[in-house]
């Protein structure tokens, strides 16, 4: 199974390196020198990783592949792509895949199916969770633990405990 750990934005010097948008809870891992990360669209790549650094706060990346700015320039907006097993967790309890969480049934405290998590949306502030309620209205869940307490991936669940009105009439 493939999954995205990583974007490409603009271009970061006149050698090549590009900063990354990270989506993936493992950077070190991931985008480790001689590391070959596929792309979306694949023209772009495989490509492997010669350099990573932090700078400021962001990723950069060089890859064997691309030599100057205008190359890396080229790569913007570049999906990177990783094969995974399905069955591979997180090494953090407390840390849960994306493929893993869409599709559990969201239920309150009590037990009332709220809607089923579609998507996860990955903000700089946090993380959301997407749940289609059973109209198959989106409502945005804020991934914290006041909001989202238990996340039970082998039962096929988490309970989420919303405020007043997230819901409509629940909570």
């Amino acid at each position: 199974m493939e999954v995205v750990v990583g974007r490409v934005g603009r271009a970061h010097g006149v050698r090549g390196d590009v900063g990354v948008e990270v989506r993936t809870d493992e950077p070190d891992r991931r985008f480790a020198p001689g590391a070959v990360l596929a792309t979306e669209p694949a023209s772009f790549g495989p490509l492997t990783v010669s350099r990573a650094r932090w700078h400021s706060g962001r990723l950069l990346l060089t890859f064997e592949q691309v030599v100057d700015r205008t190359a890396a320039e080229a790569l913007r907006g570049v999906e990177l792509v990783v094969e995974v097993d399905p069955g591979e967790r997180p090494t953090d309890s407390d840390e849960h895949y994306d493929r893993h969480l869409r599709g559990l049934e969201a239920r309150t405290p009590e037990g009332l199916l709220l809607g089923r998590v579609s998507d996860v949306v990955h903000l700089p502030a946090q993380d959301l969770l997407e749940v289609t309620d059973p109209a198959g209205h989106p409502v945005l869940v804020p991934f914290v633990t006041a909001l989202v307490p238990e996340v039970d991936v082998t039962g096929g669940r988490i309970v989420v405990d919303p405020p007043p009105g997230l819901f409509g009439d629940v909570g």
